[in-house]
C-alpha cells in the first residue's frame, strides 16, 4: 500500500473515510486473495491517478472509489454471498450514504461499478473509469494470488523432492 501513502493529495481528499470505523471493518474481509479494504485502496487510488491526468472530478472519484466495496461479509447469508457481484453495489451504497453525504455522482460511481453484471450502465465518465479500473485490479489480484497459490505448491513439492532425495 505503500505507493498512495506518499500521496499526501490522496490522503487528504480520502481521510475522512479512513476515520470511520465501520468503514475500518472492510479490512477482516479477504477479496480477491487480499482483503478489501487493500483492494478498494487500489481501485480507488488509480481512478484517482487516472480522473486527475484527465482533468476530471479526482476528488469525488478516489472517495467514491474508496467506498465502493463497502459491505463486509456478515451483511449476506452464505447463498447471498455467492451472488454478491450482483447484490452488493446496492448494499455498498447504502452503507456509504448512512456514513457520508455522497453526490450524485459519487452513488453513481458506487452503484454501477459491477456494470455490465448490473443492467444500469454508469452516467458520468468518472464512473466507467472506476468501473474498468475495478475490472482491471480485480484481474490483478486474482492472478497474482493464484500465481502465490501455485508456485507455493511447487515449492512445497521441491521441498517434499530434496528431502526423498537426500535420504537416498
Amino acid at each position: 500500500m505503500n505507493y498512495f501513502q506518499k500521496d499526501c493529495e490522496y490522503n487528504n481528499i480520502v481521510n475522512h473515510v479512513l476515520k470511520n470505523p465501520k468503514f475500518l471493518e472492510i479490512n477482516n474481509c479477504r477479496h480477491h486473495g487480499i482483503t478489501r479494504l487493500e483492494h478498494s485502496f487500489r481501485v480507488s487510488y488509480f481512478s484517482y491517478k487516472i480522473t486527475k491526468k484527465l482533468r476530471l472530478d479526482y476528488k469525488n472519484t478516489a472517495v467514491a472509489a474508496l467506498l465502493h466495496d463497502f459491505f463486509t461479509n456478515d451483511q449476506f447469508s452464505k447463498k447471498e454471498l455467492r451472488l454478491s457481484a450482483f447484490r452488493h453495489p446496492k448494499k455498498c451504497l447504502e452503507n456509504a450514504s448512512e456514513f457520508f453525504s455522497l453526490s450524485d455522482m459519487q452513488k453513481d460511481i458506487i452503484y454501477s461499478h459491477m456494470f455490465p453484471l448490473i443492467p444500469r450502465p454508469p452516467r458520468y465518465l468518472e464512473s466507467w473509469i472506476v468501473s474498468m479500473v475495478d475490472k482491471v485490479v480485480a484481474a490483478y489480484e486474482f492472478t497474482l494470488s493464484y500465481y502465490k497459490l501455485y508456485f507455493s505448491k511447487i515449492e512445497n513439492m521441491a521441498a517434499i523432492a530434496m528431502l526423498i532425495l537426500v535420504r537416498f
